[in-house]
């Protein structure tokens, strides 16, 4: 990014770090595309699609008031926790693939966390509002606080609720984690898929939590390109 102060350019060397976390972002999203492609065309020997290896698991689990819902889009999949919603894309919904079997054990890995009041998933719940409104205001505040004479205090206020949406990413990661282990065990278990199959469940799954670290990764970049940037006090004068 090249700044101007007067009427000399100026490279500003820390958008190195927003480069970095886009370029992880960009590999994690392609590992996890190109696997979950290679695995959606392998047919599991069980021929349960992941619709029903999902109500399969809830049941198994003692959970009967979570219902299982088609949403559009590729993985797009999710559980609901206010509604008790697993919503499994088009690609998985209706798919006998390992890699569809997979996705859905791991969104009931989140509808069992819900179930047993896991702590992280609890605390990412109540993380939402405050890392959707830290994440929406850092910025402008940041902004502003350059534009009024570089006023410190709207800075910082802006870098402590980017730090939320940071937090958010953070808590993410555990919670997605054993949401995958709960899975693999699960599959591992109960005989829905064959101990072949659950290694390529496990790579599915592995891949996709790329995303999630991929994420935290470039948002910690962010907040430190921040900190660099405007966190001390400086003379623009």
């Amino acid at each position: 990014m090249a700044l101007f102060y007067g009427y000399r350019p100026y490279f500003d060397p820390t958008y190195i770090l927003i480069i970095i976390g886009v370029v992880l972002s960009l590999l994690a999203s392609a590992k996890v595309k190109t696997t979950y492609a290679k695995y959606s065309n392998v047919r599991s020997m069980s021929g349960l699609t992941g619709a029903q290896a999902a109500e399969r698991i809830l049941h198994n689990a003692g959970i009967y008031d979570v219902s299982v819902q088609r949403i559009s889009g590729q993985l797009t999949d999710h559980y609901d926790p206010k509604n008790k919603v697993l919503r499994l894309s088009d690609s998985v919904y209706a798919n006998t693939s390992v890699a569809a079997i997979g996705v859905a054990a791991h969104e009931c890995g989140h509808a069992i966390q819900h179930h047993k009041e896991y702590a992280p998933l609890r605390i990412r719940t109540a993380l939402v509002p405050v890392a959707n409104f830290g994440a929406t205001l850092s910025w402008p505040l940041i902004l502003i606080g350059v534009l009024l004479s570089w006023s410190q205090p709207l800075i910082t206020l802006g870098i402590v609720l980017f730090c939320a949406a940071v937090l958010f990413q953070l808590v993410t990661l555990p919670v997605e984690f054993n949401a995958s282990n709960r899975a693999v065990k699960i599959l591992a278990s109960n005989g829905m898929l064959a101990d072949r199959e659950v290694a390529q469940t496990k790579k599915v799954l592995g891949a996709a939590a790329l995303t999630y670290v991929a994420a935290a990764a470039a948002s910690i970049l962010q907040l430190l390109r921040l900190i660099i940037l405007f966190g001390g006090n400086r003379d623009r004068d």
